[in-house]
């Protein structure tokens, strides 16, 4: 009898976690910078139909990079479970955090137990009422999650755009000086990012109890002049 082909479990979790970093790689970045009013959220995306950022519920907010049908479901995923919490408690239930619990379970059997890994990046941001309740969290390919505080950075090369936010982001901004740290962290000092390529929503503390709102054309060249 033939011995079965052997592979060091080591060995397959590095080839799963290099093949998801690479397809993410070859998507654009998107970042999250927090302001006085709320949490801005900044996208390379040249398409005017696919997006990268959407709402989630009430006061909450999804990103996505990598491969655009795989975050997509998972987006729809998380409209679902929001809306069916929502529903079954109260509104007040449905939060950020259970919801990344939830995301980071889910993409953490796909890479453990399925044999292509999620090529996605994703990003849950919720607005507080006031700016100490205001929560990012950034999930992984593998399920790993990251509290972030102030900023965060998902994508291709997310480890030079985060040190750009680091070094750049400051307490006090308006929701036009996020926007423009956001979109020089995207470009970097080598080349420009136009208008046209953007996507940016927030979330807006003072914006009814819908805080989610896109940002037309005209606001973001207001914002970027």
């Amino acid at each position: 009898m033939s011995m079965p082909f052997y592979v060091a479990p080591e060995q397959v979790m590095k080839d799963r976690a290099d093949y998801a970093r690479k397809g993410i790689a070859r998507g654009r970045a998107l970042v999250a910078v927090r302001y006085t009013g709320g949490i801005a959220l900044v996208a390379e995306n040249a398409s005017e139909t696919l997006r990268k950022i959407s709402e989630i519920y009430d006061r909450i907010a999804f990103a996505g990079v990598g491969k655009y049908n795989e975050f997509d479901q998972l987006r729809v995923a998380g409209v679902r479970a929001a809306d069916l919490k929502g529903f079954q408690y109260s509104r007040d239930d449905v939060d950020a955090r259970s919801l990344a619990n939830q995301y980071a379970q889910i993409l953490g059997q796909i890479f453990t137990h399925e044999m292509k890994p999620m090529e996605v990046e994703i990003l849950v941001a919720e607005i507080g009422h006031e700016p100490a309740g205001d929560q990012m969290f950034h999930i992984l390919y593998d399920g790993t999650v990251f509290d972030q505080r102030d900023h965060a950075a998902i994508g291709g090369d997310s480890e030079a755009i985060t040190t750009r936010l680091t070094q750049s982001w400051t307490d006090g901004l308006d929701l036009a000086g996020a926007v423009r740290l956001g979109v020089d962290a995207l470009s970097g000092p080598d080349r420009t990012v136009e208008v046209g390529d953007l996507e940016v929503a927030v979330l807006e503390r003072g914006n009814g109890r819908r805080c989610f709102r896109r940002l037309a054309t005209a606001d973001l060249t207001t914002a970027l002049t």
